[in-house]
């Protein structure tokens, strides 16, 4: 199966299915004398997990990462480093009467027409499980990137029709996120999005939301005309997040309604190596390049395909028959999408500053 590979110079590749024996995450291009230990990786598996909360799927993984290989006394070596998971709560019986229907929502009939065969256990390499080794690679970048001065951070923004209201995005915490379950920093909004995904999970649904994030301190100078724009590159990657529906960078759709006049981004005087906007409209890319503004992001994520309701589908021959589903899963999979969505921009951030530090025209960081 092609596509498990991403990025250029700082490369992750990723094996596992749902329910499969484990996942695992291959990082190559990662320089020597980082430190690292199983500590750097365990606080976003941890709020990535699943079973954290009454809010999310009750599957009970501990998501303990194994390093196997290219760290050596606490740092890594420069060889590849491979990290592995253990699938522990895997109930594959939950999906005995799967393999010969497709799922609304899911990729059972897409996978089934392109590869003739699947693994039908959790949806195997479709489902969301897999994002947990793009997390360890994301844990192992934001180490990376952090010796440049770059911070990543994400929150859940929207839960349905409840918005939080966050006026200055750059000034939120990981305290603020992680205080309530539903990941968002609002805590008047936290707590209408708690009563909201309690109702649909008793409605036997569930229900979409909306991720930002904010990568602060990101230099100038990263990104790759024209094809391997660092925007290009970032949408790649979250749009590769499993139940990823819509991804913004900026001011995002909100552009279409404004002006030029409005929308383009003043420059403040100052030290011409590192140029400031009166206004972030860009989101901290210009001509695909990063600005040194922050950049900011919204994410869509769409309800939750698996729900315990019954749905009108059809047999693999295209027969009517009817499916309802008894694995454990989110009401809304929003809410464990911050660390996720972490990793993916980490990723892409590593890779671009290795590029960049590789390159002989490159001259914004020194």
């Amino acid at each position: 199966m092609a596509g498990s590979t991403f990025g250029v110079s700082f490369r992750v590749t990723t094996a596992g299915e749902s329910h499969g024996p484990a996942n695992v995450v291959i990082v190559d291009g990662c320089p020597a004398g980082l430190p690292l230990s199983l500590d750097d990786l365990r606080p976003d598996l941890a709020r990535r997990r699943p079973g954290q909360s009454r809010l999310v799927s009750q599957r009970a993984e501990p998501d303990d990462p194994e390093i196997l290989s290219g760290v050596h006394e606490g740092l890594t070596t420069g060889a590849p480093i491979a990290v592995i998971v253990r699938n522990v709560d895997a109930k594959s019986r939950d999906y005995d009467d799967l393999a010969g229907l497709y799922r609304p929502g899911h990729a059972d009939y897409t996978y089934d027409a392109k590869y003739g065969h699947r693994d039908p256990r959790g949806g195997g390499r479709a489902s969301a499980r897999e994002t947990v080794s793009r997390v360890v690679a994301g844990a192992i970048a934001k180490k990376l990137i952090a010796r440049s001065g770059v911070r990543v951070l994400g929150w859940v923004a929207q839960v349905g029709e409840v918005v939080a209201s966050i006026p200055d995005k750059t000034a939120v915490t990981l305290e603020e996120v992680e205080a309530s379950p539903t990941r968002c920093p609002d805590a008047i909004a936290a707590e209408k999005m708690t009563a909201l995904v309690e109702q649909v999970r008793k409605e036997q649904d569930s229900v979409g939301g909306v991720c930002e994030i904010v990568a602060l301190g990101v230099p100038v100078g990263l990104g790759e005309p024209v094809f391997d724009k660092l925007k290009a590159d970032l949408a790649k990657a979250l749009f590769s997040i499993p139940a990823v529906m819509g991804v913004e960078i900026g001011s995002g759709f909100r552009a279409a309604s404004m002006r030029g006049s409005e929308h383009d981004d003043v420059f403040l005087p100052g030290d011409p190596r590192a140029l400031r906007t009166e206004t972030n409209h860009h989101g901290g890319t210009l001509g695909g390049i990063s600005s040194g503004m922050p950049l900011l992001l919204r994410v869509a994520i769409k309800p939750t395909s698996t729900i315990p309701r019954e749905l009108r589908t059809v047999t693999r021959d295209g027969e009517p028959t009817t499916v309802r589903s008894r694995g454990r899963h989110d009401p809304c999979i929003a809410l464990r999408f911050p660390p996720i969505g972490e990793a993916m921009v980490a990723i892409v951030i590593a890779d671009h500053v290795l590029r960049a530090m590789a390159s002989p025209a490159f001259r914004a960081i020194e």
